[in-house]
């Protein structure tokens, strides 16, 4: 395993930003699609569901192919996918081709995600969550900034100008080209680290069974908030829809924040007390957001976001572990599978929202920080 290389982290972590703009600009850009086309809320839906199957739920798939041999085109090949597909979207007025042009970009993404948490983790020398937070870190980043891109493009030059939001895809792809050299793993580093990692950890599925169960609470609770706390604002209490979506971004931000900060603490105290103690802080903090207003609700928000999150990379460093002979799985059964899992249930909150209303959705978010919190305290992880 190599020693802590920063300026390699910052690249990887660039292009994971990049890749994750597109996954976060879909469902800004949905309903431009969707008047355009003048699709149905289902075939929307099915839009949403395709990109969620094929950017994430697939990932293990790219995972178990990446662990097989070390496949770093990946990088540059998946930054352009997930530009590319989603740029194009704004050029056809065919559903068909729609779907098509989804299923190219979440490719793209999903290509992306496991190859380049597997090769960061060559990268991150003994301070594990702290170095894969870097890496981390550019995600949440493209998944708060994704929407903020798409709309001024919208904005200020319309739907058909759209493609624009190509550039950073393809400035990174021709970056990660050039530098490819400082990126590439060492010749057989894949078989030297599966050699040094010894045996997969005794009844390691089923942990990691667990760990995705906990992963899938934190998610939920995550974009259920996002989801609800805006509807709540603006359709249940009329109030100003730029308030509601300055608390989603301040909820974003946090999360970006914690990701860098908690780390470290994870490394300090131990991955799976950090993974433990912010199930159960979230769960104490949310009932607060039906208390407080004004600044102490920005607060509240923020703080909530960034201790939720902060687990976002320390998750893969304990998924890892359970399965060192197979970097690229863990990754994608983490990053991937459990984070796109937890997506689809947010789905559900919609049926008690629909029987008995927004505020009671909003409130069943609260109850699964607690069950994440539960399950957690079942974990076993070899802790270094």
């Amino acid at each position: 395993m190599g020693k802590f290389n920063l300026k390699v982290l910052l690249l990887l972590s660039a292009g994971h930003m990049v890749v994750d703009i597109y996954q976060g600009a879909l469902p800004t850009v949905l309903p431009f699609l969707k008047d355009r086309l003048g699709l149905s809320y289902t075939m929307a839906g099915v839009i949403l569901i395709m990109a969620n199957l094929t950017s994430s739920i697939i990932q293990p798939l790219f995972g178990f192919l990446s662990d097989k041999k070390e496949k770093g085109f990946l990088l540059p090949l998946g930054t352009f996918l997930a530009g590319t597909g989603f740029a194009l979207l704004a050029t056809t007025s065919s559903f068909a081709m729609i779907l098509l042009l989804v299923t190219i970009s979440g490719l793209g993404i999903a290509s992306y995600h496991p190859e380049g948490f597997k090769t960061a983790s060559f990268f991150t020398g003994p301070r594990k969550a702290t170095g894969m937070s870097v890496f981390s870190v550019g995600g949440n980043t493209g998944m708060a900034f994704g929407p903020i891109l798409a709309l001024s493009i919208i904005n200020y030059r319309g739907f058909d100008s759209l493609p624009v939001i190509a550039v950073p895809a393809l400035a990174f792809t021709a970056t990660i080209l050039v530098l490819r050299k400082q990126v590439a793993l060492p010749e057989g580093a894949g078989a030297a680290v599966r050699a040094a990692a010894g045996k997969t950890v005794d009844h390691a599925y089923r942990w990691l069974t667990l760990l995705i169960s906990v992963i899938v609470m934190r998610t939920w609770t995550q974009i259920g908030f996002i989801s609800y706390i805006s509807f709540y604002y603006i359709n249940y209490l009329k109030g100003d829809p730029v308030f509601a979506g300055k608390l989603v971004s301040l909820f974003l931000l946090g999360g970006a924040a914690g990701t860098l900060l908690g780390a470290p603490l994870a490394d300090r105290w131990g991955h799976r007390f950090w993974l433990r103690f912010t199930m159960l802080a979230s769960g104490c903090i949310f009932p607060l957001i039906f208390f407080v207003e004004g600044w102490l609700l920005f607060v509240t928000v923020t703080v909530m976001g960034m201790i939720l999150i902060s687990t976002f990379s320390v998750t893969v460093v304990i998924g890892q572990r359970l399965l060192p002979r197979n970097l690229g799985v863990a990754s994608g059964l983490i990053v991937g599978f459990a984070i796109g899992t937890g997506g689809i249930g947010v789905t559900l909150l919609g049926v008690v929202a629909d029987h008995f209303g927004v505020p009671a959705a909003l409130k069943t978010i609260g109850i699964l920080p607690f069950v994440g919190f539960l399950l957690a305290m079942f974990l076993k992880y070899p802790e270094e």
